[in-house]
């Protein structure tokens, strides 16, 4: 089984782009992120007619995410209950796999701006609104991944060049202890798991080169409770979308699992 996240940037701009992904790449879960369209303009039929499900939260202009299944998800959820924000910024599904019901939950997590600004201290907020809610998803769903946008660059080895970033948003310390927190969940970063090449990034700026010039980020992520770890046979950044015309400043993130 084969789970995947994407921050696409604009799904209006990018679907012909996602749709001839998941044709080269038919997985069964794509996450995706900063959908930037309002939930009456989702292109159902375009994924219906690949024969894909999806459960989405849309907001005009700006965020917006969404799990495209190739199974129909049951039990969705939008948003962190409790946790009072207009921003679309995660969505839940579960959906049936054969070692049983899977959660899978597309995030976007907050990019925070600039380290003490308001939207700084929200992002910190929403991290741990959703450190709680986790923990109790745990409890209900064992099989459970997480994937998305997460904002955060979790080490230095996820950093082109982490003199220049340091003490910086997405790279912070606070930033970084509230990622440590969700893996302290139990929660692996499925990534890690395997031995990757060196200067591994998911997103790259648009601006100077730094695609061109490998100065990127990783800040996507799939994160796995304990139940899916061990079954994790691999997981890898398709670089090569980031090369398109007028591309995503990010890449996908595909994990494999074994759960026949």
């Amino acid at each position: 089984m084969k789970l995947a996240t994407w921050n696409v940037n604009s799904l209006k701009v990018r679907l012909p782009q996602v749709l001839d992904w998941l044709r080269a790449n038919p997985v069964d879960a794509l996450c995706l992120q900063e959908l930037k369209l309002a939930d009456d303009q989702f292109p159902l039929q375009a994924f219906a007619d690949m024969g894909y499900h999806a459960q989405w939260a849309g907001q005009k202009t700006y965020n917006g995410v969404a799990v495209i299944s190739r199974q129909p998800g049951t039990e969705p959820q939008r948003n962190l209950p409790g946790f009072e924000d207009p921003q679309q910024r995660l969505i839940a599904t579960t959906l049936p796999s054969p070692a049983g019901p899977l959660r899978v939950i597309s995030a976007y997590c907050p990019n925070g701006q600039a380290v003490g600004s308001d939207k700084y201290a929200y992002k910190l907020e929403w991290f741990a609104a959703l450190r709680t809610w986790l923990a109790d998803e745990l409890q209900r769903h064992p099989r459970l991944a997480i994937l998305g946008d997460y904002n955060v660059a979790p080490a230095d080895a996820d950093v082109h060049n982490p003199a220049k970033w340091e003490g910086q948003v997405l790279v912070s310390e606070p930033e970084r202890a509230a990622f440590q927190a969700l893996l302290a969940l139990g929660l692996s970063d499925a990534f890690r798991q395997f031995e990757q090449p060196p200067k591994s990034y998911t997103w790259w700026d648009y601006r100077q080169f730094a695609f061109r010039r490998n100065a990127g980020l990783r800040i996507d992520h799939v994160l796995l409770s304990q139940a899916l770890g061990p079954r994790c046979t691999a997981c890898g950044i398709d670089k090569q979308m980031r090369a398109n015309e007028q591309p995503s400043d990010h890449a996908p993130v595909v994990a494999t699992l074994a759960l026949e």
